[in-house]
């Protein structure tokens, strides 16, 4: 079966006002990727050596731990990590890890794993496509790459990854399994796999393990080598999940697990957050324990109140202009504002608050799900939020339904009605002069809330509005 993915590659540049690098496809081709070719199958008429030989530059140096992680004394990629912390290694280490390319399902981002290929490589990074973490760790050409195990190798110029050098290297396992299908032989340990390929097809019948004779029948022939490499959590590759995320990688951050919208008769009034923080005592990292605790915030709450539930935000941003007060009834809508609304930009929850500029406080709310083909992708963690809708047709007053980061715009709209209006079509771009290469959104409005949908019915981010409330000179301007 042939699966169509989008793919273009990593151009290495800041964004100057978000702490994530933004990934973006505007200098970079797209292409279409067939299954054979995502799945790493990288063909090779030379031997091993004479491909050694060719490439001009140093290859990387990498230690392998099963079930954890790929990496030297400088990174490490780890199993659990974030998509943005694995992107910032691949930014800062640019000039030594280049031809950087990015892979998954455009009309279906949530139907296969998101990629990250590094081509000169040899490597694929699987990130699971709802929680965004790194699930499986790839070594598709080991002809580009060196390995080693405690420190010693298994795979260089000097040595080859044969079977018996992997029997040496990780001392016994269980038989190997051939997948007939494939063809390849399958070495596995807890955490780790080896894909070893047959010769010829002459050679296939006698490993099948209804031909066999025994445990003897099932083991990989002498002097193979390796093709491919898995590191995983687990016992089996198939059934392998992202673990949870590891201490290491909180880096002093705290992150959202899942946010509520909470809303009153008339609409949403604030967010309850349950929040993840690596919480240690005096003691070393070693010592560090998951900690787990909820915050709410709501509209109207001061500056100072956001600040304590939440702590310092990652940014701070100043709204220059209000490019959707045009469309306000308001006839004071085009008097400029003397002072300039602002935003907290908190990127490990996926969320913004914006706050007046006159009151201090809080007006609006922002979830991003940071799905790819999205103009801000990578800048934000995914907010995994849940939004009660209020259900208006005749048989259904007073009931809600749930609006998750993964429901489509149309499924919502058969729950709801269609919206009133026509959407408002939003273009994106970093500057006049640039073209904005995943194309527009639509922004839909409903019950205090703001949908932006992406082309392929998914929901880019949900912006929630406040009651305007007496004392605090919320605009009508700013309502849609």
């Amino acid at each position: 079966m042939c699966v169509c993915l989008r793919c273009w590659r990593l151009p290495w540049e800041w964004n100057t006002l978000r702490a994530f690098p933004r990934i973006k496809g505007a200098n970079a081709a797209s292409a279409t990727v067939s299954a054979p070719a995502a799945a790493g199958r990288v063909p090779s008429a030379l031997p091993q050596e004479a491909v050694r030989a060719r490439r001009t530059e140093p290859m990387l140096d990498l230690e392998v731990v099963p079930e954890r992680s790929l990496g030297n004394e400088q990174w490490e990629f780890t199993l659990g990590m974030p998509l943005a912390q694995a992107v910032a290694i691949l930014q800062k280490h640019c000039r030594i890890i280049k031809n950087v390319q990015v892979l998954y399902s455009e009309q279906s981002p949530l139907s296969h794993d998101l990629i990250l290929n590094l081509t000169q490589d040899g490597i694929k990074l699987l990130f699971d496509a709802f929680n965004q973490r790194l699930k499986v760790i790839e070594v598709y050409d080991l002809t580009k790459v060196k390995l080693k195990y405690c420190r010693v190798h298994f795979n260089c110029q000097a040595i080859a990854p044969t079977i018996e050098q992997i029997d040496q290297s990780f001392g016994a396992t269980h038989p190997g399994v051939y997948n007939s299908a494939e063809q390849l032989f399958h070495h596995n340990f807890r955490g780790l796999s080896f894909s070893f390929q047959l010769d010829s097809w002459t050679e296939a019948p006698k490993y099948e393990p209804n031909f066999a004779h025994g445990l003897a029948s099932l083991q990989i022939p002498h002097g193979a080598t390796v093709k491919r490499m898995f590191i995983y959590s687990g016992n089996s590759l198939q059934d392998t999940k992202a673990p949870v995320m590891p201490l290491s990688c909180f880096l002093g951050n705290v992150y959202a697990e899942n946010v509520d919208v909470l809303r009153d008769g008339t609409g949403p009034s604030g967010l309850r957050l349950r929040l993840l923080a690596a919480g240690c005592g005096p003691g070393l990292l070693a010592d560090a324990k998951m900690r787990v605790f909820e915050r709410s915030v709501y509209f109207g709450d001061s500056c100072q109140d956001v600040l304590s539930m939440l702590g310092s935000p990652h940014k701070v941003f100043y709204k220059s202009e209000d490019k959707m007060k045009i469309h306000s009834p308001s006839p004071h809508k085009q008097v400029p504002s003397k002072c300039n609304d602002y935003f907290f930009n908190y990127f490990t929850l996926g969320v913004d608050i914006l706050f007046d500029a006159n009151t201090h406080k809080v007006k609006k709310f922002v979830l991003h799900t940071n799905y790819p083909g999205h103009y801000n992708f990578n800048i934000y963690h995914r907010c995994e939020f849940k939004i009660p809708l209020a259900i208006k047709k005749e048989n259904a007053i007073g009931q809600t339904e749930i609006c998750t980061t993964y429901s489509k715009w149309d499924n919502i709209q058969e729950l709801l009605g269609h919206p009133v209006e026509k959407p408002v079509v939003l273009h994106r771009s970093s500057s006049p002069n640039n073209t904005n290469p995943f194309g527009s959104t639509f922004c839909f409005g409903l019950q205090r809330m703001i949908f932006e949908v992406m082309q392929n019915n998914h929901i880019a981010s949900v912006t929630l509005y406040g009651p305007p409330r007496p004392g605090t000179h919320l605009r009508t301007a700013e309502l849609p």
